[in-house]
């Protein structure tokens, strides 16, 4: 009885321990978020104005806004998730209805776990291969092409994740009443999943708003307003990586803002795609 009661007791202090130093870590990851976000406001807040929305980057030492470099990243952001995003559905829902246990699926399901970890610098290489080069120049194409790609592994992922939790007496329910098997996936195994299916989208949108690298290999940048696809074109993220570097107040201060921004869009998207989450749960 007493070596039982001493191993429970021992156990008791090593839970804890273990608790205890959770909490810590947790508290330093806490604090860190909060300073990083205390910094992004405290210097970007002062610098939002009405001028950010409605003026162009400016020259060199002026005073401007960020209008071409937010509608640029609007405009490759939705191409990007217009094309990866059918890809990596009808993918997912193959992987997941088709061949769940296949081979093929076993292949594309390791690639693309290769894809969701790749850095995306990579991504910009290969596309500014592929495409960059043989075109003779930079454009907003290859910059929405390189987007593209990133999305397609987390939309691909979370489908199929969502897919697999569908009940299989749903699919079953609708075979019994004569239903084609791509009928009972769309109208079925599709509307179950399609929360889920969204949160997957809303977080390949969070993830490509911020990406600097594979645009910096294929739109470049543009100081001027420009809604021609096959030129460079402006980005938030590029613009900010090129003013946070700049000597000029000016520029610093509107990567503050962008960054803030850009930020703030992340942060709103990942809120709504969580709280769609929740909602999925708790039905």
């Amino acid at each position: 009885m007493s070596t039982a009661l001493s191993l429970h007791q021992s156990r008791k202090r090593k839970n804890g321990v273990m608790m205890a130093l959770c909490v810590v870590a947790a508290g330093i990851g806490l604090a860190w978020l909060a300073l990083i976000l205390g910094a992004l406001i405290y210097k970007g807040l002062s610098g939002v104005s009405l001028a950010v929305f409605t003026q162009m980057t400016p020259p060199p030492g002026d005073a401007g806004g960020l209008l071409n470099a937010i509608y640029g990243s609007i405009v490759m952001t939705i191409i990007g998730i217009v094309v990866g995003t059918p890809i990596g559905v009808l993918a997912g829902t193959y992987m997941a209805e088709y061949g769940r246990f296949s081979k093929l699926t076993t292949v594309v399901r390791f690639i693309n776990d290769i894809l969701l970890s790749a850095p995306s610098i990579i991504v910009g290489l290969f596309v500014y291969e592929l495409m960059v080069r043989p075109m003779g120049h930079f454009s907003a194409i290859a910059g929405a092409v390189a987007l593209s790609i990133l999305v397609i592994p987390v939309v691909v992922r979370t489908t199929e994740d969502m897919l697999n939790l569908v009940p299989n007496a749903l699919r079953e329910a609708g075979t019994a009443i004569g239903a084609p098997r791509w009928v009972v996936i769309r109208s079925v195994a599709w509307r179950a999943a399609m929360s889920g299916i969204v949160t997957g989208i809303l977080l390949a949108v969070a993830r490509i708003s911020g990406e600097t690298a594979p645009l910096l290999f294929t739109a470049l940048n543009n100081q001027f307003w420009s809604s021609n696809l096959n030129a460079p074109m402006a980005s938030l993220p590029v613009t900010i990586f090129q003013f946070a570097l700049s000597p000029y107040e000016e520029w610093q201060q509107l990567a503050w803002t962008g960054a803030l921004i850009i930020t703030l869009t992340v942060l709103g998207l990942s809120i709504f795609a969580r709280s769609l989450t929740g909602r999925r749960e708790d039905r």
